[in-house]
């Protein structure tokens, strides 16, 4: 018999508002009639890349792979400039879906490089966020774990930048290292306040359950952020990629509260599907037969309009492949 009574979701989880542009604009080009891709996929979820290619999009991984005069789509981790120039040699309509926090990080990444500092980006190399940044400073010195810390070289005058999905503590971990390298300091803090405040709702969460389940890509940065934090709370987390990857009713043995949280990419209606999943797993006698009503209940306490995974409507239109 199951032990799990209520389920709940955290606060200002689902797609960061970023995502949900590009993801929007995606479809309403579709919609237009324009043949429409985005540059890479817009996240890594099967769900949401389907639901893209219901609406005519598709995602593509060069610039190559889409045909002149349609519209490509820049993702909201941002592009390198040549990016833009080439698209636009190419004769595509760019569609650009770059979050508005990244678009600031890259101005200030090129007045740094105009003023001359060196500069130190804390990022994960090979993030598509950090490449898009290198465009504009391609000399900067990219580190991530603190074993890379100690290769920042002293210079008169430095600069510290972060990727914008960075943990908060870390970034100023490295400030704090970096005051012994130069003499001149400038210290830019560019982490995302969508993704500072959704580690502290998941920490007030974790907080206030028994058990937390945090949702997302297995190799994201901030999803396993979250699970961190979530440990240091005192709240042992099981980190996931979807409600399928939940089979075992022992690892929720004895609990009656628990909490379900996501990374930036994750839709908040898989944290709703994982709410349902948990019920079915877990659940009391009394709860398991209303697993959809109370993981709809959850969804609409925790859902507020800019958690929402669109604005646009549930079904896709025409695709403009078959008009």
């Amino acid at each position: 018999m199951g032990t799990v009574e209520t389920v709940r979701i955290a606060q200002r989880t689902g797609f960061c508002y970023g995502v949900r542009e590009a993801i929007d604009k995606a479809k309403e080009s579709s919609a237009a009639g324009k043949r429409t891709h985005t540059l890479g996929q817009v996240v890594h979820n099967e769900g949401v890349i389907q639901n893209l290619l219901d609406y005519g999009v598709r995602s593509v991984e060069t610039l190559d792979d889409v045909d002149s005069g349609a519209a490509v789509v820049i993702r909201a981790h941002g592009v390198k400039p040549e990016v833009f120039e080439r698209a636009e040699h190419r004769g595509l309509e760019v569609i650009d879906g770059t979050c508005t926090w990244v678009i600031q990080e890259q101005r200030q990444l090129q007045e740094l490089v105009e003023e001359g500092y060196t500069i130190v980006l804390l990022g994960t190399p090979n993030h598509p966020e950090v490449i898009g940044l290198l465009g504009f400073a391609p000399d900067a010195i990219v580190v991530d774990d603190e074993t890379d810390w100690v290769n920042i070289p002293r210079r008169k005058r430095m600069a510290l930048i972060t990727q914008s999905t960075q943990p908060p503590w870390k970034f100023e971990k490295l400030a704090a290292f970096m005051v012994n390298r130069a003499h001149e300091l400038k210290i830019l803090n560019t982490v995302c306040p969508v993704t500072i405040r959704r580690q502290e709702d998941t920490l007030e969460l974790a907080r206030e359950v028994e058990l937390m389940v945090v949702v997302g890509g297995r190799h994201s940065a901030n999803t396993k952020e979250l699970t961190r934090l979530c440990e240091i709370a005192g709240t042992h987390a099981i980190q996931i990629e979807n409600a399928r990857d939940l089979d075992d009713p022992s690892a929720f043995d004895g609990k009656r509260v628990v909490g379900v949280t996501g990374g930036t990419s994750t839709p908040i209606e898989d944290l709703r599907d994982v709410a349902a999943r948990i019920y079915e797993l877990a659940g009391t006698d009394d709860v398991r037969g209303r697993a959809g009503e109370l993981s709809e209940r959850a969804l609409g306490a925790a859902a507020t309009p800019a958690g929402r995974t669109t604005s646009l409507p549930a079904s896709p239109k025409t695709p403009a492949s078959a008009a």
